[in-house]
């Protein structure tokens, strides 16, 4: 048969919606804070979501996608579906990498932000082809 949970009690997938929360969040630069005020919460619900405490809603995750700028999918990628555990990419944990998103979403010019990233992205992919 299939696996019943109890009504409300957080599971692995919560952490993990959490974890991307609390992610992406910090490379955006906010403060719970802030993001409590964006979608009218205290700011320790926003923790308990962070913490996977608590659980969050259809039409909460939308709201915080809203206002992370990511799709809703987003909280859900790297989620491995048969264990529900996370495989977390070690250059998400970098201080280097939180650096250098916040610097890129403080660009304020939409055109010079695409430039950025596509070349950044070419430079990856030199780096990729070419020997070292």
């Amino acid at each position: 048969m299939g696996c019943f949970m109890a009504k409300g009690k957080s599971q692995p997938v919560d952490a993990h919606v959490g974890r991307r929360m609390k992610e992406r969040r910090t490379f955006l630069g906010l403060s719970q804070k802030k993001v409590a005020e964006a979608i009218n919460l205290s700011l320790r619900q926003v923790q308990k979501y962070e913490e996977g405490i608590d659980r969050v809603g259809a039409s909460r995750l939308f709201d915080i996608a809203r206002v992370l700028d990511v799709p809703v999918n987003y909280f859900f990628q790297e989620l491995d579906e048969e264990t529900s555990t996370v495989d977390v990419a070690p250059a998400l944990d970098k201080r280097e990498t939180r650096d250098l998103v916040q610097a890129y979403y403080r660009i304020a010019d939409p055109k010079v932000r695409r430039y950025v990233y596509l070349l950044t992205k070419s430079l990856g992919k030199q780096d990729a082809v070419e020997p070292q």
